[in-house]
């Protein structure tokens, strides 16, 4: 199993001094999460919290995934970089493609992409795009942008975009491993059709379990069984060595999660969002490593 530093909700300012210390203390990636804005009053409902609110405010950090993984990456040799999630189908993937393929070229290839269709429509339509189409449109990105990596004239002619020969120099020199989200049958369907891995939400154990072998069923149908599938999670029912130990047997093979909200064999999911100190992090980050990575 390898572990996943989650940095939502962190303070950027203290992003350089994070990275070198997890890539010392044995973490394998460093994930960030992604909104390009925050409103302050939104008419989409959170789909994660029963009474639709946000865990957040307008105040808490969101920075610019690419911008932030080119410099984490310039201070660590080994270190890879995740999304949990990057809402792709808000964006065009042009841009996405140029900012994405710089930094997994620059960084020797450390970057996997971590997809989700997103869930605030006031986001999508500041950002002008059409949030009904997100599936789709998604599915087709991520075409367009496998074309593009190539770094080779490449043309396109889909639903949502067509062009003709054309490049995007320098190529990535290397394969970008895109991992998808969601729990819905089309979005299993998603991971075994076009995806490297899977990275669901808020679900047990058991639910994981289910979902990679609904995958694996799929991929079968599609002749893609073969392919590693690499499985990102955190999961509601576990959070000590023996729940963690639960997970790799059903088939994570990265672990999410938060390692300063340990402490004194309990996890304090109420300071989630409320931010911590650069000692905090440090401190969790090295005690984590010592008591769970160091004995799995």
């Amino acid at each position: 199993m390898n572990f996943c530093c989650q940095l939502s909700w962190v303070n950027p300012d203290h992003f350089l001094e994070i990275a070198p210390i997890a890539e010392d203390h044995g973490w394998d990636t460093i994930a960030l999460s992604d909104h390009v804005v925050n409103p302050d009053r939104i008419e989409a409902k959170y789909p994660y919290n029963e009474s639709g609110e946000r865990m957040w405010d307008h105040e808490s950090p969101w920075p610019d995934v690419w911008v932030a993984t080119g410099m984490m990456a310039a201070v660590t040799t080994r270190l890879r970089f995740f999304q949990s999630v990057y809402v792709l189908p808000m964006r065009e993937p042009f841009g996405v493609a140029k900012a994405l393929g710089t930094c997994a070229r620059m960084s020797k290839h450390r970057v996997t992409l971590g997809v989700g269709l997103g869930w605030m429509s006031d986001e999508f339509r500041l950002l002008g795009q059409p949030f009904e189409q997100r599936g789709p449109r998604t599915d087709e990105m991520i075409e367009v942008m496998r074309k593009l990596w190539t770094g080779k004239l490449v043309e396109h002619h889909g639903r949502f975009f067509d062009f003709p020969p054309l490049s995007m120099s320098p190529g990535v020199g290397g394969e970008v491993p895109i991992v998808t989200g969601g729990v819905s049958e089309p979005a299993l369907a998603r991971v075994a059709r076009l995806a490297d891995g899977w990275c669901p939400a808020y679900l047990s154990v058991d639910q994981v379990r289910d979902g990679i072998a609904r995958i694996r069923a799929l991929q079968r149908e599609l002749g893609r069984e073969r392919r590693p599938l690499s499985v990102y999670a955190a999961c509601l029912d576990a959070f000590d060595l023996d729940g963690f130990r639960r997970m790799r047997d059903a088939g994570v093979t990265h672990l999410l999660t938060t390692p300063w909200l340990f402490g004194e064999g309990k996890v304090d999911y109420s300071r989630l969002t409320a931010g911590a100190s650069l000692t905090e992090i440090r401190d969790g980050l090295r005690r984590f490593a010592d008591a769970v990575i160091a004995k799995l």
